[in-house]
């Protein structure tokens, strides 16, 4: 029994390329930062002491990222062919 053997050219090169995507970030909101408020009324004799206690503040971040774009092209190589023989 015979056997037919089938040749072709290259493939060629196969090129692609993707960009990082875009990172969006929403509003930022900081949130209704004040300190503390304190009124000291008339002091006559002695020491005043006033304590305002601790402030503290939270920041949400809302961040997304799509995943870019990729184009990829492989159209095959040049001069190309296919026999059998």
């Amino acid at each position: 029994m015979a056997q037919d053997t089938a040749a072709s050219g290259n493939g060629g090169t196969a090129d692609a390329s993707a960009d990082g995507g875009a990172v969006g970030i929403g509003d930022v909101n900081s949130g209704l930062n004040f300190g503390s408020a304190a009124v000291v009324g008339d002091v006559d004799d002695g020491a005043v002491a006033v304590d305002l206690g601790d402030v503290s503040s939270s920041t949400t971040l809302s961040i997304d990222s799509d995943g870019g774009t990729a184009i990829a092209d492989a159209s095959g190589g040049d001069f190309n062919f296919a026999f059998v023989s």
